[in-house]
């Protein structure tokens, strides 16, 4: 069986993740975490890291594979993040960034942006409609519309978009994506460029 920490991160993340701001306090927050693929990548990159998913059994895996120092830096909550009201988290984890791969629930996609700290930034990627032609998922519930990432931002007045892109992706397997890189509040002066 092939696990997400045995595939390699996303494309995407690697191209972005060193925007996120390494700050002393701060927290990538990696939603949806999966085996910890992308978790692995980010403490490998120096960053202090907050997973977060419904079973925590694959990331604490992964945790418990790590050296001493990446284990000190990973940080696990098992949450269910599809409840009613958006689940809070301890103060304790201020976030400098997010990343979300291949995970989709649209009804708390506001209050996640308003989680991250000025300057910092969210990378997200997953699976958009067309997809249902390549097999799962299938669903138009776990499928984004066309545009509908750079919509959710360009309806808030405190992200810029670093990059945005969409459709037909053949690596690693055939898939319709969408994907977008934002900064809030650009306090650390990005170049931005807009792919759309």
């Amino acid at each position: 069986m092939i696990t997400h920490s045995s595939v390699a991160p996303s494309d995407w993340v690697k191209r972005f993740i060193s925007l996120i701001p390494k700050t002393e306090q701060g927290f990538v927050l990696d939603l949806a975490c999966g085996s910890g693929r992308h978790s692995k990548l980010a403490l490998e990159l120096g960053y202090q890291v907050l997973a977060i998913d419904l079973n925590t059994s694959p990331i604490l895996e992964l945790k418990h594979s790590l050296p001493i120092h990446l284990q000190n830096h990973l940080h696990v909550l098992e949450l269910d993040l599809e409840q009613a009201d958006f689940p809070l988290l301890p103060d304790a984890y201020p976030i400098d960034g997010i990343m979300v791969t291949n995970y989709l629930y649209r009804p708390h996609i506001q209050q996640l942006l308003d989680l991250i700290l000025p300057s910092g930034v969210i990378i997200y990627e997953t699976f958009a409609l067309g997809n249902e032609r390549f097999g799962k998922p299938s669903n138009p519930a776990f499928l984004l519309q066309k545009d509908e990432l750079w919509q959710y931002m360009q309806a808030r007045s405190d992200y810029s978009v670093v990059s945005f892109e969409q459709g037909y992706l053949e690596r690693p397997k055939p898939a319709m994506i969408q994907r977008i890189c934002a900064v809030k509040q650009n306090l650390i002066g990005l170049q931005l460029q807009n792919e759309y």
